[in-house]
């Protein structure tokens, strides 16, 4: 199914509103590298890759932007090195918009191999031992040497659960680090960047966190520090309380976010972007997303079934092979399974984000996401 674009892109970083359905918002943002139809969903590629496929494949499937890893492309191959060679878009074969996470994420679940401070993190690579500094100002440069087309803002990624006192002190060193990074970013047409809403689970710190990035001001807002273990009610619940203080024409990111019932909740909340690993990862431990639910492929059941693992999806997987193959191939750790796999799952949460935009548009939101649910909820069904 097709979906609207503008007439025209234009150079200038921009949320366009096209449509709404109650708090459900159909947009576009305009950017260097192209537009993004919102909702979005952003495959995650955190070495310059999403794994185990061919960048056509991800644009093929529907994706209008990836994800890059901060931590993981500064430490290899560099972000110099990524810099000398054009950039992070001719470096892995994608034109089109990346948005790419500060490291914050990376470097403070490092913990032992990691301490803060008002001046930033040092930490130890993973991959070697050898010492690095993450500051503010540091994660401008690096993500510019990507040439991200957005960059993120350094936060501390408070942990969870964490009391009210330790909440506040962490998110107000976000706020002064999301300042830091403001003036350090270097502006250019069509590139933007967005600050990172903290708070934990505490309603007055995530308006308090709100307000005071809108007061730097940003390209965009993202609302950090969610799917951490609180549970989808409780995540719920505080982007009902965050959200409207966010501004209506500014793009909205939730980061980390999910499972197809977290995403369709976020967007009747007003939530414009995704991603999660949860899909790429998914696929390559043989876990197929379908429009009943999810499947594990290993399981014997589906050793002489015949069908596709999902009859709705249009994808090379589907459409070429069964599902008694796909198990026959992680059976035998042949690496053509994880790749399959990993190409339905990337082309399922792209067919669910065109179906969230379509139900949108035709203003139905709500009964969509009713029919949608109960059926991914009723479950895959043996074969007879």
């Amino acid at each position: 199914m097709s979906d609207q674009t503008l007439p025209e892109q234009s150079l200038q970083f921009a949320y366009h509103a096209m449509a709404a359905d109650r708090q459900a918002r159909l947009g576009e943002i305009a950017t260097a590298h192209g537009p993004i139809r919102t909702p979005a969903f952003m495959p995650v590629g955190t070495a310059a890759t999403v794994k185990g496929l061919y960048p056509d494949q991800v644009r093929s499937a529907g994706a209008d932007i990836v994800l890059g890893n901060t931590y993981h492309l500064m430490l290899r191959p560099g972000s110099e090195r990524i810099a000398q060679l054009g950039g992070l878009h001719p470096f892995m074969n994608w034109p089109g918009p990346i948005l790419t996470d500060s490291g914050g994420f990376q470097v403070f679940s490092l913990k032992e191999l990691s301490k803060i401070n008002e001046q930033g993190a040092t930490f130890q690579s993973h991959i070697d031992g050898s010492c690095h500094e993450l500051t503010p100002e540091r994660a401008m440069a690096i993500q510019n040497d990507l040439d991200a087309t957005i960059t993120m803002a350094l936060d501390e990624c408070t942990e969870h659960p964490a009391s009210h006192e330790r909440a506040k002190a962490s998110m107000e060193r976000s706020m002064r680090w999301a300042t830091r990074c403001r003036e350090a970013f270097e502006r250019r047409d069509g590139y933007g960047l967005f600050g990172i809403v903290q708070g934990s689970i505490y309603d007055d710190l995530r308006r308090a966190s709100a307000e005071a990035l809108i007061e730097t001001g940003f390209d965009g807002y993202a609302v950090g520090g969610l799917a951490v273990g609180e549970g989808q009610d409780e995540m719920f619940r505080v982007l009902d309380a965050t959200l409207p203080y966010l501004p209506q024409d500014k793009p909205r990111y939730l980061m980390g976010v999910g499972r197809p019932d977290d995403i369709i909740g976020a967007v009747a909340r007003g939530i414009d972007m995704f991603y999660c690993v949860l899909p790429t990862r998914s696929g390559r431990t043989g876990q197929a997303f379908t429009h009943r639910g999810t499947i594990n492929i290993r399981n014997a059941r589906h050793q002489e079934d015949p069908r596709p693992l999902d009859a709705d999806c249009s994808c090379t997987a589907c459409t070429d092979h069964s599902r008694a193959y796909l198990h026959h191939l992680f059976r035998c750790n042949e690496m053509l399974g994880p790749m399959l796999l990993t190409l339905h799952n990337v082309t399922f949460y792209q067919d669910l984000m065109s179906d969230i935009r379509k139900a949108i548009r035709d203003q139905v939101f709500e009964d969509w996401s009713a029919r949608y649910l109960e059926y991914f909820w009723s479950g895959d069904i043996a074969t007879a």
